[in-house]
């Protein structure tokens, strides 16, 4: 379905309009091509139903996002190591801004509601997936939460602001592994949980980030993300270049 969806140049050109300036509405897209409203809408709904476009509602406006995670999935699927590299720009097709710093992922793995709540929330299942870092909270409004490396420390600190386990978990987070990312302060991580069928729809939002945020803070959630779908089917860790750099 992903391969079908980019196959076509105005579908890709979709996706380079929301690379340009993520969260557009219909109307903004429509403006850029020389195409019928519903020509534009058919597309879109194509590329939603690859996992490419993600829609917010913000009052009466449906915002589209793009989504590169099913692109991180098929690069750890055959991109070798050795060409990581060269293909490093898959993970990144959001990091080039220029207004909404809004950031939505959204991923469908085969686990349940609870399996998934655990995955994220369990330091030792954490670092299988996310660099080899573990994470430490007690989940409830109000409390601390950490990100930390066995050979760093601390890379990452926040407060958990709201825990409806297994649906809905948000927290702030505030980078720290270093002095360029800290200066950017706190933003704030939704993981939002709906079983569909067999599988759950998980979708991360991280947001309150200011315009033109350094990209380290957000632009490692493609891999953390298929490195969670990849442990939670499989049981097997993604051995990309710097999937377990903490470990």
């Amino acid at each position: 379905m992903v391969f079908k969806a980019l196959a076509d140049p105005t579908r890709r050109s979709l996706l380079d309009e929301l690379f340009r300036k993520d969260g557009q509405s219909l109307t903004e897209l429509e403006e850029r091509f020389a195409m019928t409203r519903f020509g534009v809408m058919k597309h879109l709904r194509l590329l939603e139903a690859a996992g490419l476009v993600v829609t917010r509602r913000r009052g009466r406006q449906k915002l589209h996002y793009l989504n590169p995670v099913p692109i991180r999935l098929i690069h750890d699927r055959w991109v070798s190591k050795y060409a990581e590299p060269l293909a490093a720009g898959l993970s990144e097709l959001k990091h080039q801004l220029e207004d909404s710093m809004e950031k939505v992922y959204e991923i469908y793995i085969r686990t349940t509601p609870e399996r998934l709540w655990e995955a994220i929330t369990n330091p030792e299942i954490r670092a299988k997936y996310n660099f080899g870092a573990t994470v430490h909270s007690d989940w409830t409004p109000g409390s601390r939460m950490e990100l930390v490396a066995p050979t760093v420390g601390v890379l990452g600190a926040g407060e958990v602001v709201e825990a409806d386990p297994p649906r809905r978990l948000v927290h702030t987070m505030t980078a720290l592994w270093s002095d360029e990312v800290r200066s950017e302060g706190a933003s704030r991580v939704t993981w939002e949980i709906e079983p569909v069928a067999d599988s759950c729809r998980l979708t991360l939002t991280h947001d309150q980030l200011r315009e033109g945020a350094n990209q380290q803070i957000y632009g490692g959630w493609p891999m953390v993300l298929s490195g969670l779908k990849t442990w939670l089917e499989t049981g097997e860790l993604l051995t990309t270049p710097g999937s377990l750099m903490y470990a």
